[in-house]
């Protein structure tokens, strides 16, 4: 961004390459201050995240309760860091762990702390977890954060833990009995029960609790600290993650100044694409003018995590890489001080500088991509409910991942924000997304009548905002489908065991297909495997495929299909007379795709949404690999980010090599933009594009890990 000689811009809109040492209980024994500023300036950071208090201080606190350091002894490790961080010309961000404390701090506040209905209090490895409605994080930790201002000026605070114990315990502290009795007119649920109205107004309750608690530590940061010590928290882009912690993204997206993301490594769904995916995400809330970093692990990251143990160097290098794509900002991630395996400090620093180097094309930039998959914290909540991770990132994954192995541009979309972005869109996915307000169904007719088209799934819009089934389908006046609410087969997970009989279903194909059916002529029939929602269609849309029922699977004398042809619509698509086209699901293949990665699904899914797009793609990428493909503008150039994420997808697994995948071939839609150049940065060479009409061409000889196209337009 090179601002960081200009002294009026403020330090979170300049800072963009952070480190984090996070430290342990006898770092301050054996630390070498030395040894981190050379580290500095290796990874090229601009600011440092260092432990202050909370569960453990690093600084010789004035409170008798904050429990300091085993090794801390007279030395004032985190002052230690601040002194040379600002020596440096480092933002500093005091890290803070605030949810749990020491059996001394219990017996002098048992008030504070988090109980069950009996009681008795909630405890983990010999801590006592504080309760967010208590004092000791409405009048206790705004001290803290008090004494660490007036002694040592940072820039601001994170935390990782400021929400509190999970959705899977309800405190029924005397705090959180007269709060919830006074603002909800109840007494506190008994227990975890879907079916109970007190206990969903508990969740929409422990969100609001959260950020209220948000909102008055930046209140305590900025009074005593100036406008611009920000209180930020932590966050995890994954939006299903925050089910279970009551972050609600898009309030702390509205509040946030810079969003510093807590997410440090691939996990066994998502995948590698899901740290661009990230990016993309936190941008769309915040804007693309915030940065957003993200913690990233250094330490062993997997089946098994090992905290001091080095990850393997490209497994870090590819999350960092595929986060740079989406616009995230790099922050190495570091268990200790002092470390035995010191294999982990050579992980980042040329990806640093190579980023300082690029920098100039990472930022300020607005993703080019007409496609818009939808998401929203209440369908996690309410339809996901206790299946979260089956009902809800299933579907969404199969979405991710088919489009971005169809190598399709698109931007995750809040529900709340359809109208807001609808301009720039020509396609909206509905990836089962269930639960719908009825302010987010109009949005969404809204634009179809304008002429958009839509992509939709299962259950998409059949619940109101609370979970609950709807008299009608309101989404019926677009589409001209009517649910008859009658579903075969459950939503649930699977085991080890193959057998699965209400799954065996499959679809049948017409003598005439359509063309989104295109690459499966030689077959009637389509694999499926999941829940099927009966449905009738009106005028508007027609059947292209037909569901066939589950029939044996075992043993194999008995698998022979009982009914191979039905008139009940599997797979339906039409055109609206705004002009805009409609492809229904009635299968959740997007569910289906996520969880067997299946790829005659993942094709009808990529294909459906090229169908909707209607030739209106800005891109296209072909060639070998799974690619992912990250298209934006920026004053007066454009930029593509390419990924190489061929072989990496299998989890358990880490990225020992990369694999070169090529030739890659390149068409970029332009409206008649010529190029004055293209320039791969990595490779560090000009290639010669061709015009052909609205489209640039170009090909890649050779795609090893990444590759930054930079096209400077006329």
């Amino acid at each position: 961004m090179n601002n960081e000689t200009n002294t009026n811009i403020p330090w979170y809109q300049k800072t963009i390459r952070w480190g984090q040492t996070n430290l342990t209980e006898m770092d301050p024994i054996y630390c070498d201050m030395e040894w981190w500023k050379e580290y500095w300036h290796k990874t090229r950071v601009q600011g440092i995240i260092v432990n202050a208090g909370g569960i453990v201080a690093y600084y010789p606190s004035s409170f008798e309760l904050h429990y300091r350091a085993e090794g801390l002894g007279d030395r004032d490790l985190f002052g230690d860091f601040v002194s040379a961080g600002r020596a440096e010309g480092l933002a500093i961000l005091a890290r803070m762990d605030i949810n749990r404390a020491t059996q001394d701090f219990y017996d002098a506040h048992p008030d504070w702390f988090v109980v069950d209905s009996e009681g008795v209090p909630h405890m983990a490895d010999g801590r006592y977890f504080s309760c967010i409605n208590s004092d000791y994080y409405k009048e206790y930790i705004p001290q803290i954060m008090k004494e660490i201002i007036t002694k040592y000026q940072p820039d601001g605070f994170t935390d990782n833990s400021w929400t509190g114990v999970s959705r899977q315990i309800i405190c029924h502290c005397e705090s959180c009995k007269r709060k919830f009795h006074a603002e909800a007119g109840e007494e506190l649920p008994a227990a975890a029960n879907w079916n109970d109205p007190v206990y969903l107004k508990w969740i929409k309750w422990s969100y609001k609790c959260r950020i209220e608690n948000w909102d008055l530590f930046n209140e305590i940061t900025k009074e005593f600290g100036g406008a611009d010590c920000l209180w930020l928290g932590m966050v995890n882009a994954n939006p299903v993650s925050g089910h279970s912690s009551f972050c609600d993204l898009k309030e702390v997206g509205e509040r946030s100044q810079i969003i510093m993301c807590d997410h440090q490594s691939r996990d066994a769904l998502n995948g590698f694409e899901q740290n661009s995916l990230n990016g993309s995400l936190l941008h769309g809330l915040a804007g693309w003018d915030k940065v957003i970093p993200e913690s990233m692990a250094n330490y062993i990251r997997g089946v098994r995590s090992f905290r001091i143990g080095s990850n393997p160097p490209k497994e870090t290098q590819l999350w960092v890489i595929e986060g740079m794509a989406g616009g995230i900002s790099p922050w190495y991630h570091h268990v200790g001080a002092v470390q035995e395996d010191r294999r982990q400090f050579e992980n980042l620093p040329a990806i640093m500088q190579w980023h300082e180097e690029n920098e100039s094309y990472l930022y300020n930039r607005q993703p080019v991509a007409n496609v818009g998959l939808i998401w929203s914290q209440d369908n996690t909540e309410f339809y996901g409910r206790g299946q979260a991770e089956e009902k809800v990132s299933l579907p969404w994954h199969g979405f991710v991942r088919a489009l971005t192995r169809a190598r399709i541009p698109f931007v995750p979309v809040h529900a709340d924000h359809i109208s807001r972005e609808a301009e720039k869109l020509d396609v909206l996915i509905l990836p089962d997304i269930a639960v719908l307000t009825d302010q987010q169904c109009q949005a969404v007719c809204n634009f179809v009548e304008a002429g958009g088209s839509l992509v939709l799934t299962g259950a998409s819009a059949t619940l109101n905002e609370w979970g609950e089934i709807r008299s009608e389908f309101p989404l019926e006046a677009i589409t001209g489908i009517k649910h008859m609410f009658k579903v075969d087969g459950a939503v649930k997970n699977q085991t080890s065991n193959w057998a699965f009989y209400d799954t065996h279903n499959y679809f049948r194909l017409p003598d005439e297909r359509h063309s989104t059916l295109s690459g499966f002529e030689d077959t009637d029939i389509l694999s499926f495997g999941g829940q099927f929602h009966h449905v009738e269609t009106g005028e508007r849309m027609s059947a292209i495929a037909t569901y066939i029922p589950a029939f044996p699977i075992y043993p194999p004398e008995f698998s022979w299909m009982r009914e191979p042809n039905t008139d009940f619509p599997a797979i339906l698509a039409g055109e609206h007379p705004s002009g805009g086209r409609i492809y229904y699901f009635a299968g959740d293949v997007d569910r289906c795709y996520g969880r067997t990665h299946l790829p005659d699904l993942g094709d009808l899914l990529a294909n459906a949404v090229k169908w909707a797009a209607a030739d209106k793609l800005p891109l296209k990428v072909e060639g070998p690999g799974y690619l992912d493909c990250k298209l934006y503008r920026q004053n007066g150039r454009l930029i593509l980010h390419l990924v190489n994420l061929s072989g990496t997808n299998q989890n358990p697994g880490y990225v020992e090599e990369f694999l070169p995948v090529g030739p890659i071939s390149i068409s970029i839609q332009t409206a008649g933009e010529i190029p004055k150049s293209v320039f791969l940065k990595v490779r560090g060479i000009e290639v010669q594009p061709e015009i052909n009409k609205d489209w640039i061409q170009f090909q890649i000889d050779s795609l090893i890990d990444h590759e930054l196209v930079i096209l400077e337009l006329a």
